[in-house]
């Protein structure tokens, strides 16, 4: 799993980002909390913008 988020311009799908969501996720028990957390809001984050960038190219 890896541990930065990927460069500027090389967008995940949201699907690629939940994967990695759902593993951080149950490799912690669900519990989030200092590297971890600041883990989930990187991927949180990202999951956002690919929301975005994909309603964006469906418009």
């Amino acid at each position: 799993m890896p541990t930065t988020p990927p460069p500027e311009g090389c967008a995940r799908s949201t699907e690629a980002v939940e994967a990695e969501i759902r593993a951080l996720l149950q490799a912690t028990g669900g519990w989030l909390w200092g590297p971890t957390r600041d883990r989930y809001e990187q991927l949180r984050d990202e999951w956002v913008q690919a929301m975005h960038e994909g309603m964006t190219t469906a418009a």
